[in-house]
């Protein structure tokens, strides 16, 4: 047998992303900056147990703009993995297993996580005035 210098298996080279694929990977990283951003809410909650000047100096960072990225970051993740983990209770369930519902489901997942993450900061900045 003639050996080949091809991959024993196909690899990022050889498909095309699809938004099933870049779903599945954006829900693993979503829950690893989950992760990450729960240790900087308990650098915040240790720093408000740590006494004024510990506090105003975790505040300082968090009310910064490089702070301010971070949350939104943080809270598009949270929002993100809630919906594709509420899909994935659906497909759990048997529900919307089709490829069709597939992408609608997905694209579903994008566009909520989006609209709840930019409509929870416009409440928290404008609160109930909106």
């Amino acid at each position: 047998m003639a050996t080949t210098n091809r991959p024993l298996s196909p690899h990022l080279q050889v498909y095309r992303p699809q938004l099933t694929s870049v779903l599945s990977i954006l829900h693993r990283g979503t829950g690893i900056a989950l992760a990450v951003g729960t240790l900087l809410l308990i650098y915040w909650l240790a720093a408000a147990a740590g006494g004024s000047e510990s506090f105003a100096q975790a505040q300082g960072l968090i009310g910064s703009w490089v702070g301010r990225l971070l949350l939104f970051g943080w809270t598009f993740a949270l929002f993100y993995h809630l919906c594709n983990g509420v899909r994935h209770l659906f497909w759990d369930g048997g529900y919307g297993l089709e490829l069709p519902d597939v992408y609608r489901s997905g694209w579903m997942v994008v566009v909520g996580s989006f609209a709840l993450t930019i409509l929870s900061w416009l409440f928290g900045y404008f609160g109930g005035g909106l």
